[in-house]
């Protein structure tokens, strides 16, 4: 009786394994990428809690008084300055980032682009120890000059000082995702728009602009979340001065320069260190929840449109 041949059946089922092995790996990176934020927030909660155990959280969010040696932990004068320094960073670099695009993609030539391509680039590689010592150097004393014509007398390291230093480390990256958003629109809508009698500005802002729409807010939240946690060059040239700011003029203290500044020498003490981890979960409670709702908000004008 002639023997069947195995070799098929050897292949098949090596490939079969192979097959199995890549989509447990699979399986088992996605759900670490799942996890991960709750492991980091879950972590971050932990090392807190000695802190929330004492004091309520809201008494810690909206307190003013930070003082470690009294036991004192108000955050207030810390999360009132990152969203200072973050708002105005992103009024100044969303427009133009949103302005730069339009002209780099609907305007300029072919060959600026892509000579323009590598300076982007550059700039969104950059350090950001080299910003904040560029923002001492020369927009420090420029905030300073600028605050005299109003008849303040501050020293330059400020809100206002801050905000631009990250408006300009936060330009590069929302301007790369506006361009590819701007390149991805089909070139038939165009034609069709200006077929029909639109002006090329008419066009730009009636149907490119309602077509990237949903590609500009994720490149918004992009540089918000870029802006809220950057910590080196602003901490170069906000001032870190615990207070709640009431003008952009005044200096300021985010959380990230907090717990940048502060938490290697406090290790040995157990609730200032609760306190910083706590800065540390406030931070990225705000990143996530900003991020869930834009991605909300993102859904829902793609179901108007």
């Amino acid at each position: 009786m002639k023997e069947r041949p195995i070799g098929p059946k050897i292949f098949s089922l090596n490939r079969y394994l192979k097959d199995r092995v890549g989509e447990t790996w699979m399986i088992i990176a996605f759900v670490m990428v799942l996890l991960l934020p709750f492991i980091v927030g879950a972590g971050l909660y932990l090392k807190s809690r000695i802190l929330l155990q004492e004091h309520s959280i809201w008494t810690l969010l909206v307190s003013g008084n930070w003082n470690p040696q009294k036991g004192e932990f108000g955050l207030a004068p810390f999360i009132v300055s990152s969203l200072w320094v973050t708002a105005l960073a992103v009024l100044i670099a969303v427009p133009v980032s949103l302005l730069s695009a339009i002209h780099l993609t609907q305007y300029a030539r072919k060959w600026f682009l892509n000579a323009m391509h590598p300076v982007i680039d550059i700039l969104a590689g950059l350090p950001s120890v080299i910003y904040g010592v560029w923002g001492v150097l020369v927009v420090v004393p420029f905030v300073k000059r600028l605050a005299e014509w109003f008849d303040i007398s501050v020293s330059g390291y400020s809100i206002l000082a801050g905000a631009i230093v990250l408006a300009i480390m936060i330009i590069p990256f929302i301007l790369n995702i506006l361009i590819e958003v701007f390149r991805t629109i089909p070139e038939e809508l165009t034609e069709a728009s200006l077929s029909l009698g639109a002006t090329h500005w008419q066009t730009i802002k009636r149907v490119l602009l309602r077509k990237a729409v949903t590609g500009i807010i994720s490149a918004v939240v992009l540089g918000v979340s870029r802006a809220f946690g950057e910590t080196i060059a602003v901490l170069m040239v906000v001032g870190n001065v615990v207070h709640i700011p009431k003008g952009a003029f005044q200096p300021g203290y985010p959380l990230p320069a907090l717990i940048a500044n502060n938490y290697g020498e406090m290790l040995s003490i157990p609730r200032y260190e609760a306190a910083l981890m706590l800065s540390a979960l406030v931070l990225f409670s705000v990143v996530l929840l900003f991020n869930f709702a834009s991605r909300i908000a993102i859904v829902q004008f793609e179901k108007r449109v």
